[in-house]
């Protein structure tokens, strides 16, 4: 099971976007990496194509450059603080993730 999945809502803890928060975009497990709405935008610099019979002008892109998990922290949907992850098994057997703060189940 993983700390952080897709559409929780992060917190960055380190790097030039500290404080920002967003939702998980997508998550990247062999690199370690999660995409996050709105943080960490970059700038790419595209040349003029031709695709078919449309010619594409040159433009500037931006794009939400992947951070690396260890920079982002889970906010808790009910304490709404940035948190640690902890696991736990309820009494079906199912494992589900819960806040450290506030002792709530995220899942």
């Amino acid at each position: 099971m993983q700390r952080i999945k897709k559409d929780d809502t992060v917190e960055v803890i380190a790097g030039k976007d500290v404080g920002e928060r967003g939702t998980v975009v997508t998550v990247l497990n062999k690199e370690y990496r999660v995409v996050v709405s709105g943080v960490n935008v970059g700038k790419k610099h595209q040349k003029a194509k031709q695709v078919g019979s449309r010619q594409i002008p040159a433009q500037i892109v931006e794009f939400n450059a992947p951070l690396h998990l260890s920079n982002v922290m889970l906010v808790c949907p009910k304490c709404d603080k940035a948190t640690r992850v902890g696991y736990r098994f309820l009494d079906d057997g199912k494992k589900t993730r819960f806040c450290k703060k506030c002792d709530s189940n995220i899942d």
